[in-house]
Protein backbone atom coordinates (compact mmCIF):
# COMPACT_ATOMS: atom_id res chain seq x y z
CA UNK A 1 0.00 0.00 0.00
CA UNK A 2 1.36 3.43 -0.76
CA UNK A 3 2.19 5.60 1.87
CA UNK A 4 -0.83 7.85 0.63
CA UNK A 5 -3.02 5.27 1.26
CA UNK A 6 -1.92 4.16 4.16
CA UNK A 7 -2.27 8.02 5.82
CA UNK A 8 -5.51 8.63 4.37
CA UNK A 9 -6.57 4.77 6.23
CA UNK A 10 -5.33 5.98 9.25
CA UNK A 11 -6.76 9.27 9.26
CA UNK A 12 -10.03 8.07 8.32
CA UNK A 13 -10.11 5.66 11.30
CA UNK A 14 -10.16 8.39 12.96
CA UNK A 15 -11.13 6.09 14.75
CA UNK A 16 -10.62 4.88 17.79
CA UNK A 17 -10.34 7.40 20.68
CA UNK A 18 -12.32 8.71 23.73
CA UNK A 19 -12.21 8.40 27.23
CA UNK A 20 -15.16 6.43 28.99
CA UNK A 21 -16.19 6.72 32.85
CA UNK A 22 -13.31 4.04 34.65
CA UNK A 23 -14.19 0.40 34.33
CA UNK A 24 -14.85 -0.84 37.69
CA UNK A 25 -11.71 -2.40 39.77
CA UNK A 26 -9.27 -0.38 37.27
CA UNK A 27 -5.90 0.08 39.49
CA UNK A 28 -4.56 3.60 39.63
CA UNK A 29 -0.64 5.17 39.30
CA UNK A 30 0.73 5.57 43.00
CA UNK A 31 0.34 9.37 44.11
CA UNK A 32 2.47 11.48 42.49
CA UNK A 33 5.55 12.78 44.22
CA UNK A 34 5.13 16.79 44.49
CA UNK A 35 7.99 17.87 42.02
CA UNK A 36 6.36 21.64 41.91
CA UNK A 37 9.99 23.40 41.07
CA UNK A 38 10.65 26.28 38.51
CA UNK A 39 13.70 24.84 36.72
CA UNK A 40 13.29 21.28 37.26
CA UNK A 41 14.01 20.36 33.93
CA UNK A 42 17.06 22.71 33.15
CA UNK A 43 19.21 19.61 33.84
CA UNK A 44 17.33 17.71 31.49
CA UNK A 45 15.00 15.97 33.38
CA UNK A 46 15.65 12.40 35.04
CA UNK A 47 17.61 9.99 33.90
CA UNK A 48 16.50 6.82 32.30
CA UNK A 49 18.78 4.09 33.87
CA UNK A 50 16.54 0.96 31.75
CA UNK A 51 18.12 0.97 28.18
CA UNK A 52 14.69 -0.04 26.54
CA UNK A 53 12.85 3.18 28.01
CA UNK A 54 15.74 4.92 27.36
CA UNK A 55 14.89 5.05 23.69
CA UNK A 56 11.63 5.36 23.82
CA UNK A 57 10.79 8.23 26.31
CA UNK A 58 12.13 11.33 25.33
CA UNK A 59 13.30 13.13 28.27
CA UNK A 60 11.90 16.64 28.01
CA UNK A 61 9.10 17.63 25.65
CA UNK A 62 7.32 20.98 25.69
CA UNK A 63 8.88 22.21 29.15
CA UNK A 64 7.67 19.01 30.76
CA UNK A 65 10.87 16.55 31.46
CA UNK A 66 10.53 13.04 33.31
CA UNK A 67 10.91 13.81 36.76
CA UNK A 68 14.14 13.73 38.79
CA UNK A 69 12.24 12.62 42.00
CA UNK A 70 10.77 9.53 40.25
CA UNK A 71 11.96 6.57 38.95
CA UNK A 72 11.34 4.65 35.46
CA UNK A 73 9.24 1.63 36.49
CA UNK A 74 10.05 -1.24 34.37
CA UNK A 75 7.78 -4.54 34.41
CA UNK A 76 8.12 -8.08 32.37
CA UNK A 77 10.17 -9.00 29.84
CA UNK A 78 13.53 -7.22 30.80
CA UNK A 79 12.31 -5.38 33.32
CA UNK A 80 13.29 -4.97 36.78
CA UNK A 81 9.95 -5.89 37.99
CA UNK A 82 7.88 -8.80 36.79
CA UNK A 83 4.20 -9.00 35.16
CA UNK A 84 2.73 -10.04 38.47
CA UNK A 85 4.01 -7.12 40.01
CA UNK A 86 2.79 -4.69 37.32
CA UNK A 87 -0.31 -5.96 37.75
CA UNK A 88 -0.75 -4.87 42.05
CA UNK A 89 1.23 -1.43 41.85
CA UNK A 90 -0.74 0.03 38.05
CA UNK A 91 -3.59 -1.94 36.43
CA UNK A 92 -5.03 -4.08 39.99
CA UNK A 93 -8.19 -5.01 38.53
CA UNK A 94 -7.72 -4.93 35.09
CA UNK A 95 -4.46 -6.64 34.63
CA UNK A 96 -6.17 -9.91 33.71
CA UNK A 97 -7.29 -7.37 30.19
CA UNK A 98 -3.59 -7.18 29.09
CA UNK A 99 -3.14 -10.12 29.91
CA UNK A 100 -5.07 -11.57 27.63
CA UNK A 101 -3.94 -9.52 24.90
CA UNK A 102 -0.18 -10.62 25.49
CA UNK A 103 1.22 -7.94 27.92
CA UNK A 104 4.88 -8.17 27.69
CA UNK A 105 6.54 -5.54 29.09
CA UNK A 106 5.70 -1.99 30.79
CA UNK A 107 7.49 1.03 31.77
CA UNK A 108 6.15 3.54 33.55
CA UNK A 109 7.29 7.25 33.89
CA UNK A 110 6.04 10.37 35.27
CA UNK A 111 6.25 13.90 32.99
CA UNK A 112 6.38 17.24 35.62
CA UNK A 113 6.49 20.48 34.48
CA UNK A 114 9.63 22.77 34.48
CA UNK A 115 8.00 26.18 34.78
CA UNK A 116 7.41 24.98 38.60
CA UNK A 117 3.62 24.19 38.38
CA UNK A 118 2.13 20.85 39.98
CA UNK A 119 1.24 19.74 36.56
CA UNK A 120 1.98 16.17 35.92
CA UNK A 121 1.38 13.43 32.95
CA UNK A 122 1.95 9.77 33.84
CA UNK A 123 2.71 7.33 30.97
CA UNK A 124 2.25 3.57 30.81
CA UNK A 125 3.99 2.51 27.70
CA UNK A 126 2.83 -1.07 27.63
CA UNK A 127 4.62 -3.86 24.16
CA UNK A 128 2.79 -6.63 23.26
CA UNK A 129 3.83 -9.71 21.82
CA UNK A 130 2.31 -8.34 18.17
CA UNK A 131 1.31 -5.64 16.50
CA UNK A 132 -2.59 -6.88 15.80
CA UNK A 133 -2.52 -7.61 19.37
CA UNK A 134 -1.28 -3.98 20.47
CA UNK A 135 -4.02 -2.70 18.21
CA UNK A 136 -6.96 -4.68 19.30
CA UNK A 137 -6.08 -3.53 23.31
CA UNK A 138 -6.00 -0.07 21.90
CA UNK A 139 -9.25 -0.92 20.37
CA UNK A 140 -10.57 -2.44 23.67
CA UNK A 141 -8.72 0.35 25.61
CA UNK A 142 -10.62 3.56 23.72
CA UNK A 143 -13.70 1.60 22.13
CA UNK A 144 -14.57 -1.59 24.21
CA UNK A 145 -17.99 -2.51 24.22
CA UNK A 146 -19.44 1.11 24.46
CA UNK A 147 -21.25 2.03 21.39
CA UNK A 148 -18.95 4.19 19.50
CA UNK A 149 -21.97 6.45 18.49
CA UNK A 150 -22.07 7.73 21.74
CA UNK A 151 -18.46 8.48 21.90
CA UNK A 152 -16.78 12.03 21.42
CA UNK A 153 -12.77 11.85 21.25
CA UNK A 154 -10.21 14.43 18.99
CA UNK A 155 -7.52 12.59 16.73
CA UNK A 156 -4.03 13.91 16.53
CA UNK A 157 -0.90 12.60 14.80
CA UNK A 158 1.14 10.96 16.83
CA UNK A 159 3.24 9.03 14.65
CA UNK A 160 0.59 6.42 14.16
CA UNK A 161 -3.19 6.46 15.48
CA UNK A 162 -3.41 8.45 18.56
CA UNK A 163 -6.27 10.03 20.12
CA UNK A 164 -7.61 12.64 22.41
CA UNK A 165 -10.22 12.41 25.40
CA UNK A 166 -10.64 14.65 28.59
CA UNK A 167 -7.47 14.38 30.55
CA UNK A 168 -6.12 11.40 28.74
CA UNK A 169 -4.49 10.20 25.34
CA UNK A 170 -3.26 7.07 23.88
CA UNK A 171 -1.31 5.87 21.26
CA UNK A 172 -1.00 2.94 19.29
CA UNK A 173 2.02 2.27 17.07
CA UNK A 174 3.69 -1.51 16.07
CA UNK A 175 3.64 -3.73 19.37
CA UNK A 176 3.26 -0.41 21.37
CA UNK A 177 0.13 1.07 23.44
CA UNK A 178 0.61 4.15 25.44
CA UNK A 179 -1.31 5.49 27.71
CA UNK A 180 -1.13 9.07 28.84
CA UNK A 181 -2.88 10.65 31.95
CA UNK A 182 -2.74 14.42 33.34
CA UNK A 183 -2.72 15.75 36.83
CA UNK A 184 -3.20 18.69 38.36
CA UNK A 185 -4.31 19.71 41.85
CA UNK A 186 -4.37 23.53 41.25
CA UNK A 187 -6.28 23.66 38.43
CA UNK A 188 -10.29 23.87 38.00
CA UNK A 189 -11.66 21.02 35.72
CA UNK A 190 -12.17 23.45 32.83
CA UNK A 191 -8.29 24.86 33.50
CA UNK A 192 -7.43 20.99 33.59
CA UNK A 193 -9.01 20.42 30.68
CA UNK A 194 -7.22 23.08 28.36
CA UNK A 195 -3.66 21.83 29.75
CA UNK A 196 -4.59 18.21 29.05
CA UNK A 197 -5.41 19.48 25.61
CA UNK A 198 -2.39 21.59 25.19
CA UNK A 199 0.35 18.59 26.49
CA UNK A 200 -0.92 15.23 26.30
CA UNK A 201 -0.65 15.33 22.49
CA UNK A 202 2.68 16.81 22.44
CA UNK A 203 4.05 13.86 24.68
CA UNK A 204 2.06 11.64 22.92
CA UNK A 205 3.53 12.24 19.89
CA UNK A 206 7.01 12.74 21.07
CA UNK A 207 6.93 8.96 22.11
CA UNK A 208 5.14 7.90 19.00
CA UNK A 209 7.84 9.05 17.17
CA UNK A 210 10.79 7.25 18.82
CA UNK A 211 7.96 4.15 18.65
CA UNK A 212 9.35 0.97 16.24
CA UNK A 213 7.40 -0.83 14.49
CA UNK A 214 4.63 -0.65 11.98
CA UNK A 215 2.35 2.33 11.22
CA UNK A 216 -0.18 0.61 9.05
CA UNK A 217 -3.27 -1.16 10.91
CA UNK A 218 -3.64 -4.75 10.13
CA UNK A 219 -4.73 -6.09 7.08
CA UNK A 220 -8.44 -7.20 8.16
CA UNK A 221 -8.79 -3.25 9.78
CA UNK A 222 -7.82 -1.81 6.31
CA UNK A 223 -10.60 -4.09 4.55
CA UNK A 224 -13.49 -2.16 6.29
CA UNK A 225 -15.13 0.54 4.20
CA UNK A 226 -15.14 3.87 5.15
CA UNK A 227 -18.18 4.85 3.73
CA UNK A 228 -20.99 5.04 6.11
CA UNK A 229 -19.06 3.91 9.30
CA UNK A 230 -19.49 5.94 12.70
CA UNK A 231 -16.75 7.76 13.62
CA UNK A 232 -15.63 5.64 16.07
CA UNK A 233 -16.35 2.83 15.02
CA UNK A 234 -13.49 0.31 14.62
CA UNK A 235 -12.38 -2.45 16.93
CA UNK A 236 -10.01 -5.19 16.16
CA UNK A 237 -10.34 -8.98 17.71
CA UNK A 238 -6.73 -10.50 17.27
CA UNK A 239 -7.67 -14.40 18.16
CA UNK A 240 -11.11 -15.71 17.75
CA UNK A 241 -13.95 -13.26 16.53
CA UNK A 242 -17.14 -13.37 17.83
CA UNK A 243 -15.71 -15.74 20.53
CA UNK A 244 -15.77 -18.87 17.83
CA UNK A 245 -12.93 -21.35 17.90
CA UNK A 246 -10.49 -21.21 14.44
CA UNK A 247 -12.13 -18.44 13.55
CA UNK A 248 -8.65 -16.41 13.63
CA UNK A 249 -8.37 -12.41 14.23
CA UNK A 250 -10.50 -9.69 12.64
CA UNK A 251 -11.52 -6.29 12.38
CA UNK A 252 -15.27 -5.11 13.67
CA UNK A 253 -16.80 -1.49 11.48
CA UNK A 254 -19.61 0.29 13.10
CA UNK A 255 -22.20 1.86 10.16
CA UNK A 256 -25.14 3.73 9.99
CA UNK A 257 -27.42 3.87 6.95
CA UNK A 258 -30.08 6.31 7.49
CA UNK A 259 -32.09 5.15 10.84
CA UNK A 260 -30.33 1.79 10.41
CA UNK A 261 -27.39 0.62 12.29
CA UNK A 262 -25.42 -2.74 10.93
CA UNK A 263 -22.05 -3.80 11.72
CA UNK A 264 -19.40 -4.90 9.02
CA UNK A 265 -16.92 -7.86 10.13
CA UNK A 266 -13.85 -8.80 7.83
CA UNK A 267 -11.21 -11.29 8.28
CA UNK A 268 -7.75 -11.27 5.75
CA UNK A 269 -5.77 -14.91 5.73
CA UNK A 270 -2.74 -15.85 3.70
CA UNK A 271 -4.49 -17.67 0.71
CA UNK A 272 -7.84 -18.67 -0.54
CA UNK A 273 -7.74 -22.38 1.15
CA UNK A 274 -7.11 -20.27 4.05
CA UNK A 275 -10.21 -18.36 3.61
CA UNK A 276 -12.04 -20.83 2.88
CA UNK A 277 -11.54 -23.00 6.21
CA UNK A 278 -12.31 -19.92 7.96
CA UNK A 279 -15.84 -20.16 6.29
CA UNK A 280 -16.44 -23.59 6.72
CA UNK A 281 -15.69 -22.91 10.74
CA UNK A 282 -19.15 -20.99 10.38
CA UNK A 283 -20.68 -23.07 8.27
CA UNK A 284 -20.71 -25.86 11.76
CA UNK A 285 -22.15 -22.88 13.86
CA UNK A 286 -26.08 -24.49 14.70
CA UNK A 287 -28.39 -23.34 12.33
CA UNK A 288 -26.08 -22.00 9.99
CA UNK A 289 -27.72 -21.98 6.71
CA UNK A 290 -26.08 -21.75 2.87
CA UNK A 291 -26.52 -19.81 0.29
CA UNK A 292 -25.70 -20.98 -2.94
CA UNK A 293 -25.28 -17.65 -4.77
CA UNK A 294 -23.24 -16.46 -6.47
CA UNK A 295 -21.84 -15.28 -4.24
CA UNK A 296 -22.30 -18.09 -1.94
CA UNK A 297 -22.95 -16.84 1.24
CA UNK A 298 -23.18 -18.32 5.17
CA UNK A 299 -26.15 -17.04 7.41
CA UNK A 300 -25.81 -17.24 10.92
CA UNK A 301 -27.45 -16.23 14.07
CA UNK A 302 -25.89 -15.58 17.70
CA UNK A 303 -27.39 -14.94 20.89
CA UNK A 304 -27.23 -12.17 23.25
CA UNK A 305 -26.57 -12.14 26.88
CA UNK A 306 -29.89 -11.11 28.57
CA UNK A 307 -33.11 -10.84 26.52
CA UNK A 308 -31.76 -13.81 24.48
CA UNK A 309 -32.31 -12.03 21.06
CA UNK A 310 -30.06 -12.91 17.82
CA UNK A 311 -27.33 -10.89 16.12
CA UNK A 312 -27.79 -12.45 12.89
CA UNK A 313 -25.03 -12.10 10.62
CA UNK A 314 -24.66 -13.23 6.21
CA UNK A 315 -21.15 -14.20 5.46
CA UNK A 316 -18.98 -14.43 1.84
CA UNK A 317 -15.25 -14.41 0.72
CA UNK A 318 -13.50 -12.73 -1.94
CA UNK A 319 -10.32 -14.06 -2.37
CA UNK A 320 -8.42 -14.81 0.68
CA UNK A 321 -10.43 -12.16 2.61
CA UNK A 322 -13.78 -13.18 4.25
CA UNK A 323 -16.59 -10.02 4.98
CA UNK A 324 -19.59 -10.34 6.93
CA UNK A 325 -22.44 -8.14 7.58
CA UNK A 326 -24.65 -8.23 11.01
CA UNK A 327 -27.06 -6.41 12.90
CA UNK A 328 -25.20 -4.03 15.76
CA UNK A 329 -26.23 -5.25 19.02
CA UNK A 330 -26.18 -1.50 20.44
CA UNK A 331 -28.87 -0.91 17.73
CA UNK A 332 -31.70 -2.30 20.31
CA UNK A 333 -30.71 -0.71 23.61
CA UNK A 334 -29.16 2.87 25.02
CA UNK A 335 -29.31 6.12 23.33
CA UNK A 336 -29.46 4.31 20.00
CA UNK A 337 -32.61 2.37 20.68
CA UNK A 338 -34.58 3.74 17.86
CA UNK A 339 -31.85 2.26 15.19
CA UNK A 340 -33.38 -0.13 13.26
CA UNK A 341 -31.80 -2.96 11.66
CA UNK A 342 -31.23 -4.09 8.18
CA UNK A 343 -33.38 -6.99 7.39
CA UNK A 344 -32.22 -10.40 5.34
CA UNK A 345 -32.12 -9.00 1.95
CA UNK A 346 -30.46 -5.98 2.94
CA UNK A 347 -27.85 -7.60 4.48
CA UNK A 348 -27.57 -9.37 1.55
CA UNK A 349 -27.44 -6.58 -1.04
CA UNK A 350 -24.94 -5.13 0.83
CA UNK A 351 -22.65 -7.89 1.50
CA UNK A 352 -22.57 -8.93 -2.35
CA UNK A 353 -21.77 -5.47 -2.94
CA UNK A 354 -18.55 -5.07 -0.40
CA UNK A 355 -17.53 -8.93 -1.61
CA UNK A 356 -17.01 -6.95 -5.42
CA UNK A 357 -15.26 -4.12 -4.22
CA UNK A 358 -13.20 -6.36 -1.12
CA UNK A 359 -12.04 -8.43 -4.32
CA UNK A 360 -11.44 -5.98 -6.73
CA UNK A 361 -9.03 -4.18 -4.11
CA UNK A 362 -7.43 -7.08 -2.13
CA UNK A 363 -4.16 -6.73 -4.28
CA UNK A 364 -3.36 -4.05 -2.81
CA UNK A 365 -3.70 -4.81 0.97
CA UNK A 366 -0.98 -6.67 2.12
CA UNK A 367 -1.00 -9.43 5.31
CA UNK A 368 0.71 -7.76 8.48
Amino acid sequence: MKPAKVLLSILCLATVGCKRAPEPGRGEAPPAVTSAVAGLCNAGGGKVSDAIAAKLLPTVVAGYCIDPNNEVRTYGKEGKGTIEQVCTELFDGECEVYRAFGLERVASARYADGSGTPGTVTVNLSRFETGPNAFGFFTKRVVGDTDPATLTAELFEAGTLGTLGSGVAYVWRGVHVVELSYANDNEAPDALKASSKRILPLIGRAIGDLLPGERELPAAARLLPVEGRIKLGVVFEPRDVLGITGAGPGAFGFYRDGEKRYRVMTLERANEQAAQDVIKTFRRIDGAAEQKGPPATVAFGQHLAGDGSKVEWVLGRAGRAVVAVGDDEHSAEGPTKRAERLSGPEKSSKLTSLLAAIGKNLPAIHSP
